[in-house]
């Protein structure tokens, strides 16, 4: 039996509110999408919490045996400062203004700024990853269908959602849990005061003013798309109608993801999604993170410890280790005590990683069969655990049950010829699988001192040519520094090596 068919995968699904049992739309494959960053700042707490968690659900199904098309987007253009409103000043736009650069000069720098840090947090890169900017003709052919199926209109330039409309024949708020008759009431205090029919209409384009810098031609003139447009277009493009998980924030579900659902019920009287996945947000020493609270940790900041709520820096793994110790659907709360806390968990892990790789399998007939049976089971519920909604909480609970009989064969508390082969063979490879290739943990310690040797390889060569070119001033002078930090070259027949006092 495969891994997909041994261990299926329960899914808590935010529009049906229950946690239901994953079937895809084709079997085997699976479409992932997950709605990217808008690049006008750099990468924060809570980037790392998304993007490790949907980071876990695309290695996990990977490792299941799945064939994963995991898209992830990128927001260029038109996310507009009020959300919910859908007005004032495009986020970017506002930022090219304020540093006097082109705003595809502010893309491209908070775009790598992305990459870098969410990649150091070990994170897989996408399959696709798509730029609003660059689907402009998919998303002005999703606002034509939707007006010829008679959900939204023209005004001025500007084309908006007709919600009010929408709502006679489909439900809205399914999600969210938002009540269409509210939204109508809350907002009447502001009519004629918009050239939207309703101001709860959301903007599908809207007209550009002449000083706007990023702006298109459409059927409607000049203008730009709407921020919920974007995910609609670029998810249907790539995986289809219906696709199988949309994956955000639970920010993210009013108003982005409810509207995605209305444009997607508005252009193809279907559902774009079956199963909708959201992770929970982060809190500061428990208060939310807010700019104007001075608790807004971008991820820089966190690596190098360069912000006042932090005692020290904290290193990407620990980072990745805290957000694993706590089910996707739970509030996390980043504090000192906490980054301290999970910093120890990891290193353990990491030690009983290093103490399996140098364990040998002794030659018995002695198997105690209760620790042959409770290895198996531990072993087995990392991937029930997995399966169950990806509760990394209780796998690496049970990955620690684990690491502590890894930790007494090394120390020869106890053999490994109390278990059979097939279990010891079977150790050696799932516990490290779950480490790595699911969790996505990595022993920093190992790669900084494979970037150290790299360091030495390079600093010898450089000695090695000047000492061919006579000249002992910079041989002398790489050697003597070198020693004055505790390093100490040693030059043989075979070459030079160092050694770390």
């Amino acid at each position: 039996m495969n891994l997909i068919d041994k261990y299926p995968v329960h899914i808590y699904n935010s529009l049906k509110r229950e946690k239901q049992l994953f079937k895809p739309v084709t079997p085997g494959h699976i479409g992932l999408y997950v709605c990217g960053p808008t690049v006008y700042s750099d990468p924060h707490l809570g980037h790392a919490r998304a993007y490790s968690t949907f980071d876990f659900v695309y290695r996990y199904f990977m490792y299941l045996g799945y064939k994963v098309r995991y898209v992830r987007n990128i927001t260029d253009v038109g996310h507009l400062e009020d959300e919910v409103a859908g007005e004032g000043e495009d986020r970017i736009a506002k930022k090219a203004n304020l540093e006097k650069i082109e705003p595809m000069e502010v893309v491209q720098k908070y775009t790598n700024s992305f990459h870098k840090y969410i990649e150091m947090l070990n994170t897989l890169k996408p399959s696709i990853e798509p730029q609003a900017s660059g689907h402009i003709i998919e998303q002005i052919e999703l606002i034509q269908k939707i007006i010829e199926n008679g959900y939204a209109y023209e005004n001025k330039g500007s084309v908006y959602f007709d919600l009010k409309k929408y709502a006679e024949t489909n439900k809205y708020g399914e999600l969210s849990g938002k009540i269409i008759d509210d939204l109508i009431e809350g907002s009447r205090e502001l009519e004629g005061q918009s050239e939207k029919q309703n101001l709860i209409d959301f903007a599908l384009w809207k007209k550009a003013k002449p000083e706007h810098l990023m702006k298109w031609d459409s059927p409607w003139g000049l203008g730009f798309p709407g921020w919920h447009l974007e995910c609609t277009a670029m998810s249907s493009k790539y995986l289809g109608v219906p696709f199988d998980i949309h994956g955000g924030g639970m920010d993210l579900q009013f108003p982005h993801h409810e509207s995605e659902i209305a444009q997607c019920c508005g252009a193809h009287n279907k559902h774009p999604v079956n199963y909708w996945m959201h992770n929970n947000m982060i809190t500061i020493e428990g208060v939310k993170m807010a700019r104007s609270k001075n608790n807004f940790i971008t991820l820089e900041e966190l690596f190098s410890g360069n912000h006042p709520k932090l005692e020290m820096a904290y290193s990407p793994m620990t980072v990745r280790f805290l957000i694993l110790q706590t089910h996707y659907t739970t509030p996390i709360d980043f504090s000192n005590e906490s980054l301290q806390a999970a910093e120890r968990g990891y290193k353990r892990l990491m030690n009983s990683l290093n103490n399996l790789t140098k364990l040998e399998k002794e030659k018995t007939a002695e198997i105690n069969e209760e620790l042959n049976k409770e290895i198996n089971d531990l072993l087995d519920s990392c991937f029930i655990n997995m399966s169950d909604d990806f509760n990394t909480a209780k796998t690496l609970a049970a990955l620690f049950d684990l690491s502590k009989h890894i930790n007494s064969f090394n120390e020869k508390l106890s053999s490994t010829s109390s278990i059979d082969d097939q279990t010891f063979v079977k150790l050696k490879k799932l516990f490290p699988d779950f480490i790595v290739e699911i969790l996505g943990l990595v022993n920093e310690e190992e790669s900084n001192s494979d970037k150290i040797t790299d360091v030495m390889n390079l600093l010898i060569d450089i000695r090695m040519d000047a000492r061919k070119n006579k000249d002992w001033a910079t041989s002398d002078k790489i050697r003597d520094e070198l020693k004055n930090i505790g390093i100490e070259l040693k030059d043989g027949k075979d070459g030079t090596t160092f050694t770390v006092n």
